[in-house]
């Protein structure tokens, strides 16, 4: 498009050129329509016309022969009709550089010697100055043909690369936030498996031990296993609670009354392990910290998982084992709250897969508390948890490596 427009262009001029100049002494010079030299003109106006297509591509070899073509004329036909050959080399030096990346100094520098040089010989051999003269105009010609173009090509390209840089910078940006985005994800929906690991491992341990006391039950003592059977209905019951609570996080009109479980808690969990079948002490040392007082919301949900976990643990690995939970009071600026089970009163039923002590430490660390756990000097098996004192979320930190999971 832009070849077209330039070769009609400097066609039109040419044509325009006699009218125009009407009665100026060096009109003579021009040449005449129909004549070799006026022939020669528009041969040399479509031959640089017809290179501007190709001046994007091949920049480097292009601009220098738009300026070398007119060397021709300058030879064979010179006069005032020869800067009309600069309109081809305007829009040549401009395309030059407005689009590519890397800019064809070489090719721009041989194009200026290459028209300061047609322009200094069409000078002299058309006789219209002295040789000072016409190098002077030469170069003055070189420069303002080469330098305009150059000059708006460069401050549009730089416009279009700025654009271009704010363009990936936003890509980036938006790639990144994608990135932040499903990081965010993965690491709920980590969460979620972890807490219904907690969820099922709590209520269907407690459910299978009534259910293998039910078995019994039936024909020794009917009464019991009716209450037995009202007491899985029970656990059932909670598990589905459980687990339509965790499903309604994902909802929008998610039901949040449901308040968050804190130490206080742990009675009625310890009470209802009991009822199960499950032998526990709890013990509450003085000074204790009654209704979470010094622990803040997380460090409580941190401390009753952690209980949960492990009387459910104690359940599936140490059945008829006698448990207990002991909550310590606040010493030297920390809280702690164990776990013990005795030696199995029955087999174990295998190595579980250890993420109930993975879930357990990683909560632990994020309040800034401590998970520590292992078998005792009797065959039983302890899990203590220790947390900071008015601990609040804000001091969440990064988890740090985990112990190695043993249940």
């Amino acid at each position: 498009m832009t070849a077209a427009v330039c070769g009609l262009v400097s066609i039109a001029m040419l044509l325009a050129l006699p009218a125009v100049a009407g009665t100026d002494p060096d009109a003579h010079a021009l040449p005449r329509p129909g004549g070799a030299g006026w022939w020669t003109m528009v041969a040399v106006l479509v031959l640089q016309a017809t290179a501007l297509a190709w001046v994007r591509r091949f920049p480097a070899t292009v601009l220098p022969g738009l300026a070398a073509v007119p060397l021709v004329l300058a030879w064979v036909a010179p006069g005032a009709a020869f800067s009309l050959t600069a309109v081809a080399e305007l829009a040549g030096v401009f395309l030059a550089v407005a689009h590519p990346a890397r800019r064809p100094w070489i090719a721009l520098v041989a194009t200026a010697l290459l028209l300061a040089t047609g322009q200094f010989l069409n000078e002299v051999r058309g006789g219209t100055s002295d040789i000072a003269a016409a190098a002077t105009g030469a170069l003055l010609q070189a420069l303002v043909v080469v330098g305009l173009p150059l000059l708006l090509g460069l401050a549009i390209a730089g416009q279009r690369e700025a654009r271009e840089a704010r363009d990936q910078e936003v890509q980036a940006l938006r790639r990144e936030q994608d990135a932040l985005l499903q990081a965010a994800v993965s690491r709920q929906r980590v969460a979620m498996s972890r807490e219904l690991h907690d969820i099922a491992a709590h209520h269907m341990s407690g459910i299978a031990l009534m259910a293998a006391a039910m078995d019994g039950q039936i024909d020794a003592d009917p009464a019991a296993a009716k209450r037995s059977a009202r007491q899985v209905r029970e656990q059932s019951r909670a598990v589905l609670d459980d687990l339509r609570r965790l499903v309604g996080l994902l909802r929008e009109d998610a039901d949040a009354a449901r308040p968050v479980e804190t130490l206080d808690a742990v009675s009625a969990l310890v009470e209802t392990r009991r009822a199960a079948g499950l032998e526990i002490d709890l013990v509450v040392l003085a000074g204790s910290p009654g209704s979470g007082a010094g622990l803040g919301p997380l460090a409580q949900l941190v401390a009753y998982r952690m209980v949960q976990e492990s009387l459910a643990n104690a359940a599936a690995h140490a059945p008829g084992a006698p448990c207990a939970v002991e909550i310590g009071g606040p010493h030297g600026g920390r809280v702690t709250i164990a776990v013990r089970n005795g030696a199995a009163a029955g087999p174990d039923p295998g190595r579980g897969g250890g993420f109930g002590l993975v879930g357990m430490a990683e909560r632990a660390q994020l309040v800034g508390g401590e998970l520590t756990y292992g078998a005792t000097t009797d065959g039983g098996w302890e899990v203590r948890l220790t947390l900071p004192v008015e601990a609040p979320i804000s001091t969440m930190r990064a988890p740090a490596p985990l112990p190695e999971a043993h249940a």
